[in-house]
């Protein structure tokens, strides 16, 4: 991935399982891009956020535990669409099944929840009119 000198870099860190078992969620079921691989980490590039897993078992939360903790993106619809598709193809069970939420209306959106291999929770929007995302 390619950035610009001077341009934010969003980036989060999680802590994984396994980093093979993540590398292969996020990777190659994603389709993330992946970054630096050191000795007990690894990058990807989670639709232009730098994502960093850290291979913690000992630091994963059990999903009683999980509250609100997610992060997301906000796609296209047709990328929503095919990353769904790829995710029940590849057997992910879904902590939220895909549902449309305020139809007709401008914040009518998809969405869907996931879990990575790990637990974090994985949020997945599109909205058909993305300049209401923010708007009250």
């Amino acid at each position: 991935m390619e950035f610009q000198p001077g341009e934010p870099i969003l980036h989060l860190s999680l802590p994984v399982r396994d980093l093979e078992e993540s590398r292969r969620f996020y990777v190659d079921l994603l389709g993330c891009e992946p970054g630096r691989v050191r000795d007990g980490f690894l990058d990807v590039f989670f639709f232009g956020c730098q994502v960093t897993l850290h291979e913690r078992p000992a630091e994963l939360l059990a999903p009683e535990q999980r509250g609100v903790r997610h992060f997301g993106v906000t796609l296209a619809e047709d990328l929503w669409r095919d990353l769904v598709d790829r995710l029940r193809a590849g057997g992910t069970p879904f902590l939220r099944e895909p549902a449309t939420d305020y139809v007709g209306t401008p914040r009518e959106q998809l969405k869907a929840m996931v879990a990575d291999p790990s637990g974090n929770a994985i949020e997945l929007k599109t909205y058909k009119d993305p300049g209401s995302a923010l708007e009250d």
